[in-house]
């Protein structure tokens, strides 16, 4: 029986429905993003992303049911991420998504976002398991072990900041526009050369990651030549912070991959657009024979698609939630893996 599920996210700054069919196939996948209006505060203002969803999502979501040119009765359940992220932009799309549900007595699924990007490598590929996942976003930096299909354990996180937080606050001090990563990204690819910066590695065995040191590091840099009265090339000081961060998570992968025994790494988040941290994973791969997953850009940043997907997992068990299920902006891969 084939499985068509309407997507809903709006855990940030982007409000989007999609329909999925099988966790598989996209049937439509509408994204109405906020960047414009956040750009101009620096970065994401809660209070202005909550309302501009209430704004758009139920259009986003008859526009996601025309382009999949699908009817209500013809879906087999609803899905709309239950957590982490901003708890008033959570609350939008779970509300929405529960009316959906009670008003066409359709099954309810509540999904983690960090395993819609996880899954969301499933819509241009296989999961081959065990797998090792590699979160890299705004808000996540992570690096999971999944023994098989739905088992989630948590290797090594950041103590700090998130790698796309680091590149956003690099970004300011560079004064580039918000949001700063994509243009980090093209300078440190343009530059011809680089100001070295540190490396976090941590304990010798550990997986965890550190950031926090290596922004000070920049601004550190860019302040020294301040009081000098020199001026740094941004470009330099980009690469320098791109090849910083780019080594640690490219070594830390690689070695859970070798010491898990995983049969793939899947790279996840909004940072796994980054063209350099693309590059580097590819060249390395290669080079030790281990298959690896990269969504395409659509599916990297915030979107329903990766929810419908993760959603599908819930599905094939049976595995519905409660319509008194609340937003939660805590909530864990481990936690939401464990409700059967």
């Amino acid at each position: 029986m084939t499985c068509r599920i309407l997507a809903v996210e709006t855990s940030c700054d982007e409000t989007s429905a999609a329909v999925v069919e099988d966790g598989r196939r996209i049937l439509s996948n509408v994204v109405s993003s906020q960047m414009d209006t956040h750009k101009r505060f620096g970065g994401v203002v809660p209070e202005v992303a909550s309302r501009k969803h209430v704004e758009t999502i139920t259009c986003i979501i008859e526009a996601s049911l025309e382009e999949a040119n699908m009817r209500m009765n013809e879906l087999s359940a609803i899905a709309v991420t239950q957590g982490p992220g901003l708890v008033g932009s959570l609350l939008v799309g779970v509300v929405a998504a529960k009316a959906l549900a009670l008003s066409h007595g359709l099954p309810f699924i509540g999904v983690h976002h960090i395993a819609g990007h996880i899954y969301a490598n499933q819509l241009s590929g296989e999961l081959r398991f065990p797998l090792i996942a590699l979160v890299v976003s705004g808000g996540h930096t992570e690096i999971i072990h999944m023994e098989q299909d739905g088992s989630f354990k948590r290797l090594g996180q950041t103590r700090d900041d998130a790698v796309g937080e680091a590149y956003d606050k690099v970004a300011r001090a560079l004064s580039l526009p918000y949001p700063g990563g994509p243009h980090v990204d093209r300078l440190a690819l343009e530059a011809d050369g680089e100001i070295p910066m540190p490396r976090a590695w941590l304990e010798s065995d550990s997986y965890d990651f550190s950031f926090s040191g290596l922004k000070s590091a920049v601004l550190n840099a860019l302040n020294q030549a301040s009081m000098r009265k020199q001026t740094l090339d941004p470009a330099h000081v980009a690469n320098g912070f791109q090849q910083s961060v780019i080594d640690v998570l490219t070594e830390k992968a690689l070695r859970a991959v070798k010491n898990t025994g995983a049969e793939q790494l899947v790279v996840a988040g909004g940072v796994a657009a980054n063209r350099g941290l693309r590059a580097r994973l590819e060249e390395v791969c290669g080079k030790e024979g281990i298959r690896l997953a990269i969504p395409p850009l659509s599916l990297c940043t915030d979107n329903a698609a990766m929810i419908g997907a993760a959603a599908y997992l819930k599905w094939e068990r049976q595995c519905f939630t409660s319509l008194d299920m609340k937003a939660d902006p805590m909530l864990t891969l481990e936690q939401w893996a464990h409700v059967q």
